[in-house]
């Protein structure tokens, strides 16, 4: 399991793009599991996200994964569970002082990071772990929140041209007459204006 570990902390920028391409399809099935019902849905994928996570990373499903931050090395890993790190024991050689046999989760972290795209990230302070996501799939979770921005954007851009003219939305009759509008059906106050 540790090798693996390693493994994934070596080939982090291709982890990197294989994790945005399976983001992209979640969120393009966003549709379907609000069909079938997020709760529905919620364990299947997190079994399948606990065995490659498990395998790949050493995943605790802590269900607010901060691989693309940490350069594909889970600090929960970490025997004090350290969400910003390292701490300041880190032995030299970048051991960990409570495993000596082990390098430190965030030297490796930091390590990964050089070689993804989005490595900078590891700079940003990351919150606390919230217990009560223990178990669930953050993937789910992450997509779920991506597909309602793009929701909400796209609503955005629909309502933006009629919020921009109102006038001409209260003039205008909804379909193009091919006759005169009779003079009831014209809102005189707004032409007013």
């Amino acid at each position: 399991m540790y090798r693996l570990r390693l493994f994934a902390i070596r080939h982090a920028g291709s982890f990197e793009w294989i994790y945005q391409r399976l983001e992209s399809v979640m969120v393009a099935l966003d549709p379907v599991f609000s069909r079938i019902g997020y709760n529905r849905v919620e364990r299947p994928v997190a079994l399948l996200e606990s065995g490659i996570k498990g395998v790949l990373f050493d995943c605790k499903m802590c269900g607010q994964c901060v691989l693309s931050s940490t350069g594909m090395s889970c600090p929960m890993n970490c025997p004090k569970e350290l969400r910003n790190g390292p701490c300041g024991g880190v032995r030299p050689g970048g051991y960990c002082e409570v495993k000596p046999w082990m390098k430190c989760v965030w030297s490796l972290a930091w390590d990964g990071s050089t070689r993804m795209k989005g490595g900078h990230k590891i700079r940003e302070v990351l919150p606390p772990v919230d217990r009560s996501l223990k178990g669930s799939s953050s993937w789910l979770r992450v997509s779920r929140e991506k597909a309602a921005k793009l929701r909400e954007a796209h609503e955005a851009s629909r309502t933006a041209v009629a919020q921009a003219f109102p006038e001409a939305r209260a003039i205008e009759p909804a379909a193009a007459p091919l006759a005169d509008e009779p003079a009831s059906a014209v809102n005189r106050e707004v032409l007013k204006k």
